[in-house]
């Protein structure tokens, strides 16, 4: 596993400041598609990984190509999630193999969770002037499966992810920053294994959406 960061599971980031609308927060979720970009950062900045994903809540489907470093190794990866069918590929083009193996996470849509806690609603650059900001929300709460805490911060309008803060005992702070966010899919064919993937039996060993990152 490479380096834990949650497109499913805690969008946040801290911004600290009052009220910037009359109309009040409301939790949201995630456009079901969106395409993009992320850049993850864990064991202050030692770990870190930049993707692109392809996010697909109708098929529970996840599409992720990622480079990195770990360890103080590079990595790079190419990842499809099929919830629905509980199985998860890694692909590699450059030599035609691939990999399948069981998927032991259920889908969870990218939302701000029910108990979550309004902390800030803040503008992200500057309002003396049209364009030069952006209304956020940044929620708060608590993760009781990890015993963990996250912060989630997602535009106002649109409910599109900005960043995220989520951090446990075990694994520290994880910061990841989302970017380039366009809803819809482009090529819908990103959610299926690649031929040479069809015949490929599947491995024992159990894999969950972490293993992305981790």
């Amino acid at each position: 596993m490479k380096l834990m960061l949650g497109l499913c599971s805690a969008l946040l980031l801290l911004f600290l400041t009052g009220s910037c609308s009359a109309q009040k927060p409301h939790r949201c979720r995630t456009p079901p598609l969106l395409s993009g970009s992320l850049s993850v950062s864990a064991r202050e900045g030692q770990d870190w990984a930049f993707a692109k994903y392809r996010y697909d809540a109708f098929g529970q489907r996840i599409r992720l190509w990622e480079i990195g470093q770990f360890q103080s190794r590079s990595f790079h990866a190419d990842m499809l999630f099929l919830f629905q069918e509980g199985v998860v590929y890694t692909i590699n083009y450059k030599n035609q193999t691939c990999q399948k193996n069981p998927l032991h996470t259920a889908f969870h849509p990218s939302e701000i969770p029910h108990n979550a806690s309004l902390l800030s609603q803040v503008i992200l650059g500057g309002s003396s002037a049209p364009g030069e900001g952006l209304l956020v929300n940044t929620w708060t709460g608590d993760v009781p499966e990890t015993g963990g805490k996250y912060l989630a911060t997602v535009t106002e309008f649109g409910c599109l992810p900005v960043s995220t803060l989520y951090y446990t005992a075990e694994s520290g702070w994880i910061v990841t920053t989302y970017f380039n966010a366009v809803k819809g899919v482009e090529d819908p064919e990103q959610f299926f294994p690649p031929h040479f993937c069809t015949d490929v039996e599947t491995e024992d060993e159990t894999l969950n959406f972490f293993s992305a990152f981790l």
